[in-house]
């Protein structure tokens, strides 16, 4: 049995679009990962310090912010609006709230993390 061009562009094309969907899959896997375990570090951050109001609304804004992200990434839909959104919303709870040196640390990694997961994706 031969294969005519057209059928082999064909296939490499298929395989192709299947292979970019495997590795956004991945991707996709991979965000989700980094959300929770930046959720994780939010929660151990809010469960050090009895917080006051202003604190524990940023908690909550950033945390929202995320779970919307990862609802849309769970959809297939990367949403830079929303993750920019939370990373605005994370910033404000590293430079405002008060952390445990180790917390302001993990916040900080999780912070540059989300960029450059952010600006992989432009």
């Amino acid at each position: 049995m031969t294969l005519s061009r057209r059928d082999a562009a064909r296939g490499i094309f298929y395989s192709l679009v299947a292979g970019s969907a495997l590795l956004s899959a991945q991707e996709y896997g991979r965000a989700r990962d980094l959300v929770a375990h930046v959720e994780d570090d939010l929660q151990h951050a809010q469960d050090f310090y009895h917080n006051n109001d202003k604190e524990r609304d940023r908690y909550r804004d950033v945390r929202r912010k995320l779970s919307e992200f990862d609802r849309d990434l769970r959809a297939g839909h990367f949403d830079k609006g929303k993750l920019d959104s939370a990373i605005d919303d994370l910033k404000e709870v590293v430079r405002k709230n008060t952390l445990e040196v180790r917390d302001r640390d993990a916040l900080a990694a999780d912070l540059s993390d989300l960029r450059t997961m952010r600006d992989e994706r432009r």
